[in-house]
């Protein structure tokens, strides 16, 4: 076997070697040497051990005998680093051949507690030979226990007692008390007179072997191997080879070589033994040196603290990590003063980490010092801690705490990086933990719903077979087994599975003339429907006119059923059905009836299993392609979202990942700071909140492609977005900061997610349950998206009488309020997801039947405006963001900043949104004043009213974010409105079928032309007038049109009335005009029409040719507001497009008169006359870009957080 060792930290101790020839060199044990269990192993000896004679030995551990002195051996306080020190050494020196001696004694950790004096002890019993060697005598004790040093000299221990080889075997074991192996003595115990001193830093050798009794022999199994001689270094102990035969050797003192098998084997090992000890001799003194050196060291910090007053010092006095440090308090300086106990309780790296609390223990050294040793993790950068008595006294430096600064390891920053490591994997672990509870919540929610719909089936089950049963019973009361002259059965005893022969009278019935004949069968009242076919046989054994045919009785019948046919099925014209009643026969010997209800019901069971199955999986299938499909857009807006601003900045790689390296490539000739001979870039993260704040400004250099600067920055793990502007000077100067607004890319695979931002909505519209435009559109399609991003958003909205209470969910009163002296009650409910608080004032203001159209209309939205923010702030709500809507919730903005910003609700910020300045201007003007963010429904919008009297001073707030689209609302593969689901893949099959079902429902030619839809408000605002225009060019191009929509106008409505009946009569096949609102019929027009029509005059935004391209439907559109900002000319938008990373989608015109309406559409229907595959990669290109509230919804969190900046 071989065996390890390895060589520890030596005590003092010198060994003298006598020399004998013929060396029987036996197994034994060794005291293993005080040393540091992480001291290098370099000197590892390796060679032959048999301990397969061993007797087994059972582990003693050493006990002092008697009360230990006052101080000695400190009681281990819970938690200590001494513990962790052990337990760490342990494991590293798991494989090691004996176990450390470290468990007992181990320097600079244990602390001998009282001054041992100079003593000379001898030690007992121990076997030597004639030639005496003397070993060595004891230390001499330092005067203080807690320096943990040895002692300045190691006096030689001397030898008292000496065993013959040829003493009895009995009286050795006396002496030992230790093991005869293979008939030689081995000593591997040494007196217990001297256990007392073990674990003391300051005992002597012989003090160091006390209460080894058993253990020695375990610790290390130092090996005399025989037939030569040798010297032995374990732990640095030279064991050197006597001259006497088969006598014993023991650690410490005499090792007495047994007998040599070969002369002269010593003469060569002489210079080895000679060089190891001169080696070990410098080792021992040098060991010396230190621990005298420690010693003097902490008297001397002792003295020098102690003259200047200070009550801390620790040592070593450079403190590394991975390593221990003794902390010492002069508890007379403290105000711990009167204390009998005194803790240590700290922390490392600010308190972040590894917190400990360790008890002093009373030193000898002069003054009343206390001390405890703390282990420094590897970690760590600093130690922090404060001095208590255990309950409520503390020594905390003034409040100030202590702090010992470590070096040589981690900085702060470093750790902040680990820290986060250990976060990554802590919330990876959490994540996979969540994963597997979901995971099994869905498992058993779906084992629940499976048992529930198998209880469902089987109750349906028992429910058919029922009535078919019930029904069965009334039809077998009149079936029969023969009709004279007309039909019989032969055998007339049958049952299921027999060949029978039906006989039938071709001249009885209406069949007497027909060539051919055939049976049509089933059976149990044509169950399983038509399942037999046979063609009859004239019978030549019975006469007259009667025909046969050969039929199987099905295996399950009760009853036969048939008709007779002149033809096979599908071919037959001439039938005998007993007079509309069939033929039915009873089948004598069929199964047992209650049998066959059993097992009919069972089948109806499989039935109805296998029906739910496919439904499920078709639902399934279709939900998670659904959900596919919306993910796949929404990375694809992400990305344009990343690529909307390459013309000015960019990053390589395009997705910023938390803890990596990115590139950031700018562009200054596309901005502020064209021209300047510097940029400097100057970045954070986490919206400018990170822990490490801004990073050093850094000078951009030319990238290789010449037209952009670029900069590296490293992403730290915590970050969730990275912030930056740029600047002409390092210290600044002038700054492009995109407008107030500054650069923000989000970061991926963060170990922090961004917070949730609390965002109300303040408004009078809320689709779909109070809904007049695109405002109620708006309000519940950008809460969604925003709440989808996982921020937390709330709906304020007044309880109309004429609320559309079907599409609130859990509608209930919650509670009541006063305010202005009126009761407001509030209700609450969910409304597509979304938390909807609805105010109810007793006053009546909103009793009326409407939402708009009283003559009060500015005093009821204006007390509802003022009663949402007393909502507010009576409830305790904490919002971030307050969004208000056009001119009937504007109030909002100057109530609360003149009224309630100081009463609670300062954290809030108001963002104002114009859906439409034609009304209320003077009320928008005011919000914008008092707005600290406003915004409108487009870019184009935007410009084309700043220089509005209520816009144009506050252009440097005001901005211009498209509006979008509810793609769960509008989706043409989940519409339950139109005939066929389709996407972008199958859109001609899928808008095919549409026009279809749409030209049969309005009655209009089913041809193959162009068909236009129209889908608006009848007001001057959409272009009537073109409107018509366009209805008679699409006609005069051989094209089909449909129209929906009503005027608010009596007076545009009877005209369009009149419209609609002239087309009806001249071109009733090809022209409709639906003057209501239907919704089911909307989104028929949206997939069956060819192109939507959208002429406005002025147009904020609109939606009607946003919901078109998710349809498939081409939009044809005059350049105006949001329109013209979505609507890209295939002929000549292709760059502007590009520019949004869009490509060309429709056709649109500038003028408000016929000849613009024609340009635009001419061409538009002439595409389709002319190149139906060009025209069909159209609609699956519209239908592929998004127009959802993806975008919308980015840009107005970036707004929502430049309102809070400010």
């Amino acid at each position: 076997m071989e065996m390890s060792l390895q060589v520890q930290r030596p005590f003092s101790c010198k060994t003298v070697i006598t020399e004998k020839p013929q060396l029987k060199i036996k197994p034994f044990l060794g005291l293993l040497p005080l040393g540091a269990a992480n001291q290098s192993s370099k000197n590892l000896l390796s060679f032959p051990v048999d301990f397969s004679r061993r007797r087994p030995r059972k582990v003693s551990i050493p006990k002092p005998k008697g009360p230990a002195p006052r101080g000695f051996v400190p009681k281990a306080p819970v938690g200590t680093s001494g513990q962790k020190r052990d337990h760490r050494n342990d494991e590293e020196n798991d494989n090691s051949g004996a176990t450390l001696f470290s468990e007992y004694v181990e320097v600079n950790q244990k602390v001998a507690e009282s001054e041992m004096g100079n003593t000379t002890e001898q030690l007992e019993g121990l076997p030597s030979t004639s030639k005496q060697s003397a070993v060595g005598k004891t230390s001499e004790a330092l005067e203080n226990g807690t320096a943990g040093g040895f002692s300045e000299e190691v006096s030689r221990l001397q030898k008292n007692e000496v065993v013959a080889e040829s003493e009895p075997e009995s009286n050795i074991k006396d002496h030992t008390g230790g093991t005869i192996v293979e008939g030689n003595s081995i000593v591997d115990t040494v007196s217990d007179d001297t256990e007392d001193l073990v674990g003391g830093a300051e005992s002597d050798v012989k003090d160091l072997a006390i209460g080894v009794e058993d253990d020695i022999r375990d610790l290390l199994g130092a090996t005399i191997v025989e037939g030569y001689s040798m010297v032995d270094r374990i732990g640095g102990v030279a064991i050197e080879e006597n001259n006497v035969a088969d006598e014993e050797v023991t650690i410490g003192e005499v090792m007495e070589p047994a007998s040599l098998d070969e002369a002269g084997t010593e003469a060569s090992l002489e210079g080895d033994k000679e060089a190891d000890a001169r080696r070990l001799k410098l080792e021992i003194e040098a060991q010396e040196r230190k621990v005298q050196e420690r010693k003097q060291a902490i008297e001397r910090l002792a003295k020098e603290n102690f003259s200047k007053g200070n009550k801390l010092f620790y040592y070593p006095q450079v403190v590394k990590p991975d390593q221990e440090v003794e902390v010492f308090l002069n508890r007379s300086l403290s105000t711990l003063r009167n204390e009998p106990d005194v803790l240590n309780m700290g922390a490392f790296n600010d308190w972040r980490w590894k917190s400990f609390t360790l008890k002093l223990e009373k030193t000898q050294l002069n003054g009343d010092w206390w001390s405890c040793q703390v282990h420094v993790p590897k970690e760590a950068y600093k130690m922090d801690f404060v001095f208590f008595n255990g309950n409520n006294v503390y020594d905390n430096n003034d409040k100030k705490d202590f702090c010992i600064i470590v070096e040589g390891g981690m900085d702060a920053f470093a750790f902040d990086d680990f820290l986060l490591e250990e976060k990554r994997r802590e919330l990876e672990e959490l994540a996979r933990e969540q994963a597997e509870r979901e995971r099994q919540a869905e498992e058993q929610r779906r084992l629940e719903a499976e048992k529930a719909a198998t209880d469902a089936d089987r109750a349906q089950a028992r429910v058919e077979a029922g009535k078919q049963c019930d029904m069965m019973g009334q039809f077998m009361q009149k079936a029969v087994k023969s009709v004279d002259n007309v039909w019989f059965i032969e055998p007339s005893d049958f049952k299921g599975m027999d060949l029978v022969r039906i006989y039938y009278n071709k001249s009885s019935g209406p069949l007497a003339h027909a060539n051919d004949l055939w049976i049509h069968g089933g059976h149990n009242n044509w169950k399983d429907g038509l399942s037999i076919a046979v063609k009859l046989k004239r019978s030549e054994l019975k006469g007259d006119d009667w025909w046969y045919a050969e039929v199987e009785v099905p295996d399950r019948a009760l009853v036969l059923d048939w008709v007779f046919a002149d033809g096979p099925p599908q071919k037959a014209g001439l039938y005998d059905n007993n007079n509309y009643q069939d033929f039915h026969a009873i089948v004598p010997k069929s199964i047992p009836e209650e049998l066959y209800w059993v097992e009919e019901e069972h089948q109806i069971f499989r039935r109805l299993q296998e029906e739910r199955r496919l439904r499920e999986e078709a639902i399934h299938a279709k939900a998670e392609k659904t959900a596919r499909m919306k993910a796949e857009m929404k990375e694809r807006t992400l990305k344009r979202f990343l690529l909307s601003q390459k013309h000015i900045v960019y990053t390589e790689p395009l997705d910023i990942k938390a803890g990596t390296t990115v590139k950031v490539f700018y562009n200054p000739a596309n901005t502020v700071l064209n021209g300047k001979p510097e940029v400097w870039f100057r970045c954070s993260f986490n919206r400018w909140t990170h822990r490490n704040g801004p990073l050093p400004p850094q000078k951009m250099v030319p990238a290789e492609n010449g037209s952009h600067l670029e900069t590296t920055v490293k992403v730290p793990l915590d970050a969730y977005m990275m912030d930056f502007v740029f600047s002409e000077r390092e210290d600044g100067g002038i700054f492009d900061n995109k407008n107030g607004m500054d650069y923000h890319i989000p970061v991926f695979g963060g170990i922090l997610k961004e917070p949730p931002m609390h965002i109300v909505h303040i408004a009078v519209e809320m689709a779909p349950i109070a809904k007049v435009g695109g405002l109620g559109d708006v309000v519940t399609s950008l809460s969604r998206a925003v709440q989808d991003l996982n921020h937390h958003v709330d709906i304020i909205l007044p309880k109309y009488d004429c609320l559309n209470v079907s599409h609130v969910k859990d509608l209930h009163y919650q509670r009541s309020y006063h305010w202005a002296g009126t009761e407001i009650k509030v209700w609450f409910g969910m409304v597509e997801g979304l938390s909807v608080y609805f105010l109810e004032p007793q006053n009546g203001y909103f009793w009326a039947g409407c939402i708009y159209g009283g003559r009060n209309d500015g005093e009821r939205f204006g007390f509802f405006c003022h009663a949402a923010l007393e909502f507010l702030l009576q409830s305790g709500f904490h919002p971030d963001i307050l969004h208000c809507h056009d001119w009937s919730s504007a109030p909002v903005a100057w109530l609360f900043k003149e009224q309630y910003m100081h009463y609670g609700l300062s954290k809030a910020r108001v963002v104002f949104t114009i859906h439409n300045l034609e009304f209320g201007a003077n009320l928008i003007g005011k919000a914008m004043a008092y707005a600290d963010k406003a915004t409108t429904v487009s870019h184009t919008y935007s410009r084309e009213v700043s220089g509005n009297p209520a816009i144009a001073s506050h252009l440097y707030k005001f901005y211009g974010i498209l509006n979008g689209i509810d793609p769960d609302i509008w989706d043409p593969y989940n519409d339950k409105f139109i005939p066929v689901p389709y996407t972008a893949d199958n859109v001609v099959e899928g808008k095919r079928a549409a026009k279809e079902a749409l030209q049969e429902r309005l009655g209009l030619k089913k041809s193959e032309s162009p068909l236009v839809g129209i889908i608006t408000r009848l007001t001057h605002q959409k272009g009537i007038h073109l409107i018509k225009h366009a209805i008679w060019r699409t006609i005069e191009r051989n094209g089909q049109v449909v129209l929906l929509g009503s005027a608010p106008d009596p007076r545009i409505q009877n005209d369009f009335v009149n419209l609609a009946n002239q087309l009806h009569s001249q071109h009733g096949d090809r022209a409709r005009l639906c003057l209501t609102y239907d919704e089911p019929l909307s989104h028929l027009i949206y997939a069956g029409s060819d192109f939507i029509l959208v002429p406005s005059i002025f147009e904020p935004c609109g939606l009607t040719q946003l919901t078109a391209m998710r349809y498939g439907s081409i939009p044809v559109v005059r350049k105006t507001g949001g329109l013209y900002d979505t609507v890209f000319d295939v002929d000549h938008d292709k760059e502007r497009a590009q520019a949004q990373g869009l490509e060309p989608n429709g056709f649109n015109f500038d003028g408000a008169d016929a000849a613009g309406v024609d340009y635009a559409l001419d061409r538009a229907i002439s595409g389709w006359y002319d190149g139906r595959e060009w025209f069909n990669s159209l609609c699956k290109r519209v239908m592929e870009q998004d127009w959802s509230w993806n975008r919308p919804a980015l840009d107005y969190m970036e707004l929502y957080h430049a309102a809070r900046k400010q």
